[in-house]
């Protein structure tokens, strides 16, 4: 069995249903293949459950979302920086393809800090996020000169110019470039988890109980920090961009606001991101050029509104860019019809992953679809549940399939769009190592991130 690269062949007809990466074919024999390797292939050389991503994909989503944001502020004069999210899925090889393809990078952790920096990534291309960022966080985003660092409370303030005192990016009296993050009050995206801009929450301070001019002001008045703007983020999986256009216009506003009383016009805004994407069939994912021009008009017409220039924007695309390039591949084992209490007969499905691997749908009931991979089936669907190998009744994949009626042990499931939130969210619960990340192109593959082992497991028990 190989365990590092290899390669396999597969073609076909494209997928249909606009969930699964861009290279996945259907075979005459019914099997699927990403990125030309078959994975029947890739799961007999690698094992089950892995994470397949496509590589090409990946980078295409990227390239087109900066493209799109790029062309749509052209116009404006206006420059924009994409920003990948390193909390979706980070690893040294996807943090250089992202940055290849013109996206810098937003960490939230000193872990995340640390695989950007070990890709190549400049820390000028870098922003630290966090609502509770230690000591040894700001030192090393120091150290890194991280192009940005994005102050989340008040407390924190004095904290980052403090760190900052000794120069920034190692340059003594370079000033620590920071930008505040508000709640515009405005909350989007598909569960109250993941909803980040109203104002009984963790993130951020109010625009309209008066901390984010307060706080604006402060950092002004502190000579190691030079403030660069002002950050919102109104949550994820938003599939609606009519949010944006109001979180905006109260941005945009607040940048109005500090200008008169101070005379300062912070050159730039994040507005976010959490773009959605589709998880079901007939979801339909937020298109980069639609939301790129919606928010272009929102931006300009606050502008003008207000009387000022417009900025230079970031924007955060999150999932979108991570989460369709990559499948979760597994293997069935246990089939069981159960009768529920209303007298439908579904069939429980069990695969060798489960919660450990995927986190969301038991978190907060995220759904998701699957498929029989490995061959055709002629029988007929039934109703079935995905589920994992775990001690949780709630252990759940996917809460509501279709699959053959013939499904058995042995034959391989893949669940897609587990790009974002599946390995960087993955556990050992139950003492399960946690799968590892090969990427697909052109017929071969190669692991991103190794599968760990027991013996993995076992190191960190000191006995």
């Amino acid at each position: 069995m190989s365990t590092d690269v290899g390669s396999g062949t597969g073609d076909g007809s494209t997928v249909p249903g606009g969930l699964w990466p861009a290279s996945a074919r259907i075979g005459a024999d019914g099997a699927m293949s990403v990125g030309g390797v078959d994975l029947r292939t890739l799961a007999g050389q690698v094992g089950t459950p892995v994470y397949v991503l496509d590589e090409a994909d990946l980078r295409a989503r990227a390239r087109a979302t900066r493209e799109a944001w790029t062309a749509a502020f052209a116009p404006e004069g206006a420059g924009v920086h994409v920003y990948y999210a390193g909390k979706a899925f980070l690893s040294v090889a996807v943090a250089r393809w992202v940055h290849a393809e013109g996206l810098r990078i937003d960490v939230a952790t000193g872990g995340e800090l640390a695989v950007a920096l070990r890709a190549g990534v400049p820390g000028t291309d870098l922003a630290l996020h966090g609502n509770n960022k230690s000591d040894a966080e700001l030192v090393a985003a120091r150290d890194a000169g991280v192009g940005r660092v994005v102050i989340d409370s008040l407390v924190e303030i004095d904290r980052v110019a403090e760190v900052a005192a000794a120069g920034w990016g190692g340059e003594p009296g370079r000033r620590a470039p920071v930008m505040l993050r508000v709640t515009t009050g405005v909350h989007a995206g598909g569960h109250e988890y993941i909803s980040t801009a109203h104002e009984d929450q963790k993130f951020g301070l109010s625009v309209s109980g008066g901390q984010a001019l307060a706080g604006l002001e402060a950092i002004l008045a502190r000579p190691e920090l030079e403030l660069r703007g002002i950050h919102s983020h109104i949550g994820s999986q938003i599939l609606d961009p009519a949010g944006f256009a109001v979180a905006a216009h109260t941005v945009l506003a607040l940048r109005a606001e500090l200008e008169a009383r101070t005379g300062v016009l912070v050159p730039e805004v994040d507005l976010g991101g959490g773009f959605g994407v589709g998880y079901l069939p007939g979801e339909v994912a937020l298109d980069p050029e639609r939301i790129a021009k919606d928010v272009v008009a929102a931006v300009t017409d606050a502008c003008t509104e207000l009387g000022t220039p417009v900025p230079h924007v970031s924007i955060e695309p999150g999932r979108s860019i991570a989460g369709p390039s990559t499948l979760t591949l597994y293997t069935v084992g246990t089939v069981k019809p159960v009768t529920t209490d209303s007298g439908l007969v579904r069939t429980y499905v069990s695969v060798d992953g489960g919660m450990s691997d995927n986190l969301r749908p038991a978190l907060y009931g995220a759904r998701y679809h699957a498929a029989l991979v490995s061959r055709h089936s002629d029988a007929a669907p039934v109703p079935a549940r995905v589920v994992g190998k775990h001690c949780e009744s709630g252990d759940i994949v996917v809460h509501d399939a279709e699959l053959p009626g013939d499904l058995a042990a042995g034959d391989l499931l893949a669940v897609p769009v587990t790009g974002a939130y599946g390995r960087s969210m993955a556990s050992n619960y139950n003492l399960v190592p946690r799968p590892g990340v090969v990427a697909v192109r052109d017929g071969e593959w190669r692991f991103l991130v190794r599968r760990e082992t027991v013996e993995d497991l076992l190191a960190l028990d000191l006995g």
